[in-house]
Parts: structure tokens; sequence; C-alpha cells
């Protein structure tokens, strides 16, 4: 087995594009039937940001982000690199400034990484999308190994090297590659009905979120309620 994988399947771009234009992750993961959503602690660098695109995994040794380093020069347009670092979050040299730069300038569509990274209003102000566990200055050094492009367990989610990795400013969600025709037409559906919800919430003035389902399952709580005031 090679620690260094360079031909596997991955998410096709007009899967890549059709995810892009639904609204939220939530309208996503909510459709899974096994969450992808990692964990709450992965936040994106700057508010707003935004990736969809097919997870390069990486998984490099704590504190030591050699590997990282030989993956950027691996990316192809369209990757997102997903790199576990066991959690790591002592050493924001893990990935910075320059190493944005250069991931952005090989057509990358951002990173997510469990442990810390640096250089942040560089990140921005180039536009590379990030997402951590934290942010730290602290350094890295550069003299041992990992692998690339293996199956990597990351945020308590299982990705494979080619799946769908769909990040905003709520979630990081993962869609394995295999599932992500089922999932996008049952997440189009999921918003077309929240669109249509949020219009009638809008434009009636006396329906809530409230609804009969949520009535009837509320009545047969038995729960005891203050009659109305007069």
């Amino acid at each position: 087995m090679f620690d260094v994988v360079k031909n596997y399947e991955k998410v096709s771009q007009e899967w890549i594009d059709k995810y892009s234009v639904i609204e939220e992750s939530a309208s996503i993961n909510e459709c899974m039937e096994v969450s992808g959503s990692f964990n709450h602690e992965f936040r994106p660098v700057w508010p707003g940001s935004r990736a969809v695109g097919a997870a390069m995994t990486v998984r490099a040794r704590p504190g030591d982000n050699l590997i990282i380093h030989k993956a950027i020069s691996m990316l192809k347009p369209g990757d997102i690199l997903v790199v576990t670092c066991d959690g790591f979050q002592e050493s924001g040299g893990m990935f910075g400034g320059i190493m944005s730069t250069s991931a952005k300038k090989m057509g990358a569509a951002g990173l997510i990484i469990d442990g810390c990274v640096r250089d942040t209003m560089m990140m921005k102000k180039v536009g590379f999308p990030v997402w951590s566990r934290g942010i730290s200055i602290k350094r890295s050094t550069k003299v041992t190994g990992g692998q690339i492009n293996v199956p990597i367990v990351i945020g308590g989610v299982l990705v494979n090297p080619g799946d769908l990795i769909f990040a905003d400013n709520d979630a990081v969600v993962c869609i394995p590659r295999e599932k992500v025709a089922e999932v996008y037409d049952k997440a189009m559906a999921r918003e077309a009905h929240e669109d249509n919800m949020l219009q009638r919430v809008l434009s009636e003035p006396d329906l809530t979120t409230f609804n009969d389902d949520f009535r009837a399952t509320y009545a047969a709580l038995g729960l005891k309620e203050e009659e109305d005031p007069a």
C-alpha cells in the first residue's frame, strides 16, 4: 500500500457545481442517513466562508507539516485539503498564509484541518477559505512523513479521498461519493419546501413554525398550560 496515493476516483466537477447552488450545510446533512457533519469545533477562519469540492485527504504528524507541503504540490482544481493531525492544536504553523496562496494558485477550493492555523488575515486577503479548530502562531517542524489520499477520520466523520465536501459558515459536511446524487435530490427538495415555508411565514400574519404536527405532539405531552389572558 502506498503512503501517497495519486490514482483515485473523485466526485465530478458536475456534482461540485450542482452542490454549489445549495444554500446551507444543514439542508444537506438533514438528508443523510448517517450524519456527515464534522463536530462543532470546526469553524471558518473568517465569517461567510464557503467551499464545495472533492476531498484530498492528508494524515499529518502532530506539529509537523512536511506532508501538507507535499499535498499542496499535488492539488488539482476543485480539490479541498482535508487534513488530520490527530487534533493537535499547539502548532499554528501547520498551515499559514503562503501555503494558502500556493494552494489557491493550484486551484484548491479550501482547507479543513483538525488542528490550528495562522496568518488568518493573509488567508482572508487572498480569498482562501479555511476551517480549523483554532488559531495559533506556534511553529511546526518539517521532518516527518504522513499519508495522502487515504481514508481518514476527522471531526468524528469518515472521509475518503474523492468524497464531496460542503463547508459554509455553519459547518463542514462530507457526502460520500456514492451518495451524492441521492443526497442532492433530497437537499434540493428540502430547500424548496423551506423556501415555500419562509414565504408563507412572511405573508400570513398568524402563521408560525408551530405547525399542526407540532401541535399534535405538544397536546399529547399533557403539559399544564395557563389560560390566555382575558
